[in-house]
């Protein structure tokens, strides 16, 4: 009997958010455990948050997180969408577990890939924007301006895709946890009407 062909998970992050993050790592256990594939897209914290009133330093943040989005646009541009997933793990591993900031870790992660220096620099450029914003608004199209980061989109039983924000959890699941909580995200996501289930978060990210 042969494998049955992967299904396509697309999955939306903002490389700056833990929690994005987190799901991201599940996904990755998922992976060894059902047969999906994920395709691995940008979306902006930045760019959600245009406009809206938000803390100082939140601003602050948000003003930053234009950076690591832009790199990883210019590289899925030179590159193609494989770099996509491997920029992520690298700039995420720097940024969540290893606490460096910003900079030094997409400068870091640009170098462990072996691309070059010139991807650093479109982190301060807007020529990739419309490529970012297109990215972004492809992602959040599919579940609405009042989530985040992270949005995943699969096939639904009518070949319409199904999208969702989260699941939000930590730590990230592994082995058949992590398959039984995929199960049971695919079937809430795919009831008609189903909109949202949710509790106050009591832990932070717990990067293991």
């Amino acid at each position: 009997m042969t494998d049955p062909t992967p299904t396509p998970v697309d999955f939306w992050f903002d490389p700056i958010c833990p929690w994005a993050w987190m799901t991201s790592r599940w996904m990755l256990e998922v992976e060894k455990v059902r047969p999906v594939q994920v395709r691995w897209h940008v979306m902006s914290l930045a760019v959600l948050n245009e406009g809206n009133e938000v803390p100082e330093e939140y601003r602050e943040l948000m003003l930053k997180a234009w950076g690591p989005v832009r790199t990883i646009i210019a590289a899925q541009r030179d590159y193609g969408d494989d770099v996509v997933g491997q920029l992520y793990t690298e700039i995420g591993t720097r940024i969540h577990p290893g606490g460096k900031d910003y900079e030094t870790a997409v400068a870091e992660s640009v170098a462990a890939l072996g691309l070059p220096e010139s991807l650093i620099a479109a982190g301060t450029s807007t020529e990739f924007d419309a490529e970012l914003r297109a990215s972004h608004a492809e992602g959040i199209g599919l579940v609405g301006q009042d989530v985040g980061t992270p949005v995943i989109a699969v096939p639904g039983p009518d070949g319409e895709r199904v999208a969702f924000f989260g699941p939000v959890v930590t730590p990230a699941p592994k082995g058949d946890a992590a398959g039984r909580l995929w199960d049971g995200t695919l079937l809430v996501a795919g009831t008609p009407g189903f909109f949202e289930l949710k509790r106050t978060r009591t832990a932070d990210p717990i990067f293991d």
